[in-house]
């Protein structure tokens, strides 16, 4: 592997020269395709250590789907079902546990998984190469490559799509530097693990906390720690629900990602999976779709395009129906990357299905917090860690 590698330009086209190097040594990774960019491997590298975690603490094959380096999608392999196999486009493909865990990650969200970077945690196979040469992305990392997958992989974008190689044994040094306008920062590495036993130190009445939740809490959690805060994460069915990344009020994180775990609970709705979509309409213009459709607030002027989409014009849900499907969302984990300020987080999850939270704790108005999750039976958890990730 080479010990460095020369970009075409930084984050954009004017920050020019730009590279990727190591101060001794070669590099943990090596381009098998195509020219990785500077963004590319922000994602690639945030990813990596994302599904890898994901793997190391659930035994099971992690996919995280990246866009500027934060995920809006990651999940591991656990059996889909029919539902979620129409939603996320894939019930006419045969997919092995690390396709299905993609499947999951990418589909989750997949107007902000437009063009992602994808990571795997484990080698890749033919079932997922297949499953990547039908979705608009830019670039994988993963272990390793099945000959086979590694050359449909190659064919993508007429060559130009980026595949990378990571050498799955490389651990960096413990602490890490980064320069801002000409001044280094030094800190240790965020390498503490998310176990659960971070999730041990219930402070609420409800002391339930099954091992489905468990997962997902893990899941939750450790998509946090590579998740540019402030953020909030929904997790269910062992995958990523809702991401709420970035936002510099806590309550506004967990209405980002309340929303989005809400569409994506829509998208299930008996009348959404029958939309009459034009003949070869294609996903992206489907995924667009469907986003449009189930914003409450269309005007007519957004409705009179519906017909180069929808063969005739469907009838939006009312608010009642909305809220009626949305109530049967449950079992829901939210992680927080640092506490609770004011318990109007908790009001906003619970609308969302919430039923199992972690978070560092450490707030002068816990208690407030820890009142409103009885009130919602909710099961909390304070886990002394804090998560922030810049």
């Amino acid at each position: 592997m080479p010990s460095e590698i020369r970009l075409r330009y930084g984050c954009n086209p004017h920050q020019s020269p730009a590279r990727v190097f190591m101060k001794s040594g070669e590099l943990p990774f090596e381009v098998l395709s195509s020219a990785p960019g500077y963004i590319n491997l922000l994602d690639a590298l945030n990813a990596w250590q994302l599904v890898r975690e994901l793997n190391q603490a659930t035994g099971l094959p992690a996919a995280a789907s990246f866009k500027h380096v934060s995920p809006s999608g990651a999940a591991v392999g656990t059996p889909l079902s029919d539902i979620l196999r129409k939603i996320y486009f894939v019930d006419d493909m045969e997919l092995s546990p690390l396709a299905t865990a993609y499947a999951r990650a990418r589909g989750v969200d997949r107007m902000s998984s437009f063009g992602d970077w994808v990571a795997l945690s484990a080698t890749v196979d033919v079932p997922t190469a297949k499953l990547f040469s039908r979705e608009v992305s830019d670039g994988v990392i993963a272990p390793a490559y099945e000959p086979e997958a590694l050359e449909i992989l190659k064919k993508k974008k007429g060559g130009k799509y980026v595949v990378v190689q990571m050498n799955p044994a490389y651990q960096p040094d413990p602490t890490e530097t980064r320069e801002v306008f000409g001044v280094i920062l030094e800190q240790r590495r965020n390498d503490r693990p998310i176990t659960p036993a971070d999730f041990a130190n219930i402070a609420t009445k409800s002391r339930s906390l099954p091992e489905s939740a468990v997962r997902d809490l893990l899941i939750a959690s450790i998509t946090l720690k590579y998740t540019q805060s402030n953020s909030v994460c929904f997790a269910a069915d062992g995958q990523v629900i809702g991401v709420g990344a970035g936002q510099q009020s806590r309550v506004h994180c967990v209405r980002l990602a309340g929303a989005k775990a809400d569409l994506w609970r829509l998208r299930q709705h008996p009348q959404v999976m029958a939309l009459p979509f034009q003949p070869g309409l294609k996903r992206p213009d489907r995924d667009n779709a469907i986003d449009q459709f189930l914003q409450p607030d269309v005007t007519d002027a957004e409705k009179s395009n519906w017909s180069k989409v929808f063969h005739e014009i469907p009838h939006q849900l009312t608010a009642e129906e909305r809220r009626t499907w949305l109530d049967g969302m449950t079992e829901v984990a939210l992680g927080s990357d640092a506490f609770f300020p004011f318990r109007d987080s908790i009001d906003r999850a619970a609308k969302s299905g919430v039923k199992y939270v972690v978070q560092p704790g450490g707030s002068t108005r816990d208690e407030d917090v820890i009142a409103a999750c009885d009130e919602y039976d909710m099961t909390m958890a304070f886990s002394g860690v804090r998560l922030f990730h810049h």
